[in-house]
């Protein structure tokens, strides 16, 4: 099994130890079923380990939208600038799914997060626990061994570039825009990452017909004079898509840009056999912002459904990356393991194989850790 430890703590960790103070953002959909679970994590932790963990809470997304008309109020900004770490649920809801013409939307409150907290940089680990290769829509084989980091670019791109509509409604653009120091900031992570890792990092872009791709290359080769020790690949991302799922053993580290980022980082869900099963880490220089990426699943909301399992392995993201806190991290990952070693599931992660009587709800499967981190 790749472990946290295996896996993100080889980014330099930006803490250190002392009292922590924990901005809890629940959100929409089961971000706050999950949240519960992760927050428990931490408590436990804080017992178990001496260490100080205070917590405030704050809205964003549709749930703020309802009660303040703004995705991301001020005040929720203002606790997560005075945060040392945001433990983040999901945004979104189907009214807005079904509605593109709608001019607020939950996601904005997201963006704009991460772009007043200067979260450029989201790392997500491909971390695979063995009990759970059957669980994957791919064959064990190929599977087996998969150790991935994802650095993908947070604040440009698509997402952020001038959004137009034509007057008769028909035509519509979203400029693609990237500078070079936005490059340059991610890739020095990246290789950083790469150095103490396997050496090895995949660049994805589109440099044959995209001229943002052809800047993102040029920058990344010269990032790469710095870290000779480093073997770098230029992938194009259509490429990096299929190479993902025919041979994924042969990725170590992998850079790239926003959009291409949010593709792959979903399609790499499968090699975990679930979005329930990914942490993630969104970093920058200051606040760290760490969530689950399965997003609000507002169909199975308030069911007791969700896996909490996400969100339990992005605070061992937090312990370890925000405050350097590896033998608290490797504790709450051997806790998961453990659980899933002794047969527990929740639904999405179940297969035929599994005892039903061991097929849990999101609060059973949270306890179930607990008892085991305890």
């Amino acid at each position: 099994m790749s472990t946290t430890e295996n896996n993100a703590s080889k980014t330099p960790p930006s803490g250190g130890r002392g009292a922590k103070h924990i901005l809890v953002i629940p959100g929409d959909g089961i971000g706050p079923e999950v949240t519960t679970w992760g927050k428990a994590v931490l408590e436990q932790i804080g017992k178990d380990f001496g260490h100080e963990f205070t917590f405030d809470e704050a809205l964003m997304g549709h749930v703020a939208i309802e009660a303040t008309g703004n995705p991301l109020p001020d005040e929720t900004l203002a606790k997560a600038k005075a945060s040392d770490a945001i433990l983040f649920g999901a945004v979104g809801h189907a009214k807005y799914d079904n509605d593109p013409s709608a001019k607020v939307r939950p996601e904005q409150g997201l963006l704009k997060i991460r772009k007043e907290l200067g979260l450029y940089a989201n790392l997500r680990p491909i971390m695979l626990f063995d009990e759970l290769l059957e669980a994957s829509s791919l064959k064990p084989e190929i599977l087996k061994g998969t150790d991935i980091l994802f650095f993908r670019e947070l604040t440009g791109d698509v997402y952020f570039g001038e959004k137009k509509r034509s007057e008769d409604r028909n035509t519509a653009s979203d400029l693609m825009i990237y500078s070079r120091y936005e490059v340059e900031r991610i890739a020095i992570k990246a290789y950083e990452a790469a150095r103490v890792r396997g050496k090895k990092l995949c660049s994805v872009d589109k440099a044959n017909v995209l001229e943002t791709s052809r800047l993102w290359r040029e920058v990344v080769q010269e990032i790469a004079k710095n870290y000779p020790d480093v073997e770098t690949e230029h992938m194009f991302i259509d490429n990096a898509a299929m190479q993902l799922v025919k041979n994924p053993k042969k990725f170590d580290v992998v850079l790239t840009a926003n959009l291409f980022g949010d593709i792959l980082t979903d399609e790499a869900s499968q090699i975990a056999g679930s979005m329930g099963m990914l942490a993630s880490a969104s970093i920058g220089d200051g606040t760290g912002f760490f969530e689950p990426i399965h997003g609000s699943a507002h169909d199975i909301a308030g069911q007791d459904k969700a896996n909490p399992l996400a969100s339990m392995l992005s605070v061992a993201l937090m312990l370890e990356i925000g405050f350097g806190l590896k033998e608290e991290a490797k504790k709450v990952t051997d806790a998961i393991d453990k659980a899933l070693k002794d047969g527990y599931r929740t639904g999405d992660i179940a297969d035929s194989k599994t005892d039903k009587s061991k097929i849990l709800g999101t609060k059973a499967m949270g306890q179930k850790v607990l008892e085991y981190l305890s």
